[in-house]
């Protein structure tokens, strides 16, 4: 795959996380948005999920050198996330999803902003 295409891919996931920040914001926090099971707690869990596909979309395009800019922790993570929530909706451990809003997000934002960085200095080939 291409070097937009990886970028834009983590342009996205850095897109997810603000948009789940955003909805955290506008609820006066993280426990207040995971309580609203009619839009915001859906709209998290699903903001989490479009994350993790990105990540694994990187790593089917072989996206290495963007993928190791993320902590290995981290990304089995997301992706033991979006399967928590792909199969057990209802069984959601939503202290764990606090955790992750709260501590991992934002270093997973920094990360992708740095890889994102490295994209785009990269020469066209």
């Amino acid at each position: 795959m291409s070097d937009l295409r990886d970028a834009e891919r983590v342009q996205t996931i850095i897109e997810k996380i603000n948009l789940i920040l955003e909805i955290v914001d506008e609820s006066d926090g993280i426990v207040a948005a995971l309580s609203d099971t009619k839009l915001k707690r859906p709209a998290i869990l699903m903001h989490l999920v479009a994350m993790a596909e990105q990540f694994e979309k990187l790593k089917n395009d072989a996206a290495f050198t963007i993928l190791t800019h993320f902590d290995r922790e981290d990304l089995k993570g997301s992706y033991d996330i979006r399967n928590f929530i792909a199969h057990d909706y209802e069984g959601i451990n939503l202290p764990i999803i606090e955790m992750v809003i709260r501590e991992k997000l934002p270093h997973i934002r920094l990360c992708a902003i740095e890889a994102l960085k490295v994209t785009e200095n990269q020469p066209a080939i």
